[in-house]
């Protein structure tokens, strides 16, 4: 069974917390994770371009002019894609960009992800982040305690309304319960920061 320490606020080593070997010694399945990647951005992307094709330009359908004797090309509609202002041809119309992944493949992806941020040393576990106000320049004071980097990921059981509040407005920091960390935001983040109940619930959907 393999360990990861465990520190304080003052970034001094309190303990350590148990991971499974078979965790930890999941290679790093780059296709994998970038297809979870993908179907999280494209899950999230909002589909609602659109264009007008011909059947709904505003336009009469009175022809334009008589059939023969004018010299020009047969018109019948303003609302012909060639003409201009007409109707779109095979524009981009609203829908769901979302495509399906198996379980199987998102679970190696999320193991696999865990697994080479820890090898990074892109994983920290706090014992605890309990806030006594929601000033930003607190959680600031403590995040340089711990001598993070500039992009940093939290990882909460709960996200206290302190904390919430607190880093809100520091653009580098993103706060998240477990229940809804996902591959893209491990990866986004040079430093991932586990509270430590969090990582304990956490590394059960691993298994």
């Amino acid at each position: 069974m393999a360990t990861l320490n465990t520190v304080d606020l003052k970034n001094k080593a309190t303990g350590e917390i148990e991971i499974d070997d078979s965790i930890l010694a999941t290679p790093y399945h780059k296709r994998a994770v970038s297809d979870v990647v993908r179907q999280f951005l494209a899950a999230n992307q909002q589909g609602t371009h659109a264009t007008k094709n011909r059947a709904l330009v505003a336009y009469s359908t009175r022809k334009l002019y008589r059939q023969k004797g004018t010299g020009s090309a047969r018109a019948g509609s303003a609302k012909s894609p060639i003409r201009r202002h007409g109707g779109t041809i095979f524009g981009p119309q609203m829908r769901s960009h979302s495509f399906r992944l198996n379980k199987k493949a998102k679970k190696l992806a999320t193991r696999s992800a865990f697994a080479e941020k820890v090898r990074m040393e892109g994983v920290l576990v706090l014992d605890e982040l309990k806030l006594t106000d929601n000033k930003t320049k607190n959680l600031k004071a403590l995040l340089n305690k711990l001598e993070l980097p500039a992009k940093v990921l939290i990882v909460v059981d709960q996200v206290s309304e302190n904390l919430r509040l607190a880093s809100r407005n520091l653009p580098n920091v993103h706060v998240l319960s477990f229940r809804s960390l996902n591959v893209y935001e491990m990866m986004n983040y040079t430093k991932v920061v586990f509270i430590k109940d969090a990582l304990e619930a956490y590394k059960e959907r691993l298994i």
